[in-house]
């Protein structure tokens, strides 16, 4: 009796070579019940880094909320790649000192192939755009500030 491979060892290499590619620290996927999640470690400061470099343009003064972040920064609510525009030479959805409604898309997040619009959670005006286009981001990591 031969023994079935439940999981393909060149599956795992591909998600871990698509963890390094993207810069991610995780991907979890399913397929025929079979589930594979495959994880990197990430230290701290490569985490800090980009989003105090990205928040830099802030002055020191701003008042800040309890997660440190600035009042009106929109989180990213998923891991995943960053747009600002719905297609690659379209205009982006918002752009810095644009007046914006609340629910209208400001950017998008695609995740596992799929593209999520991410709504502005208020009305205001975008005062920073915390990332570049076709960016990877992390859950929780600032978008965008909204005042």
């Amino acid at each position: 009796m031969t023994r079935k491979k439940i999981i393909d060892p060149d599956v795992i290499r591909e998600l871990a070579d698509l963890l390094s590619e993207t810069g991610l620290s995780e991907i979890e996927v399913e397929n025929a019940g079979n589930r594979v999640r495959v994880a990197r470690p990430v230290s701290p400061a490569a985490v800090a880094a980009p989003v105090a470099a990205a928040a830099a343009p802030l002055p020191e003064t701003a008042p800040r909320q309890e997660d440190g972040q600035p009042p009106g920064t929109v989180p990213s609510p998923m891991v995943g790649t960053a747009y600002l525009s719905p297609e690659p030479g379209a205009p982006p959805f918002v752009k810095v000192g644009e007046r914006i409604n609340e629910g209208q898309t400001c950017i998008i997040v695609e995740a596992m192939k799929t593209m999520n619009h991410i709504p502005a959670p208020r009305a205001g005006t975008v005062s920073a755009i915390l990332i570049e286009d076709g960016q990877p981001v992390e859950y929780g990591q600032p978008l965008l500030v909204i005042e």
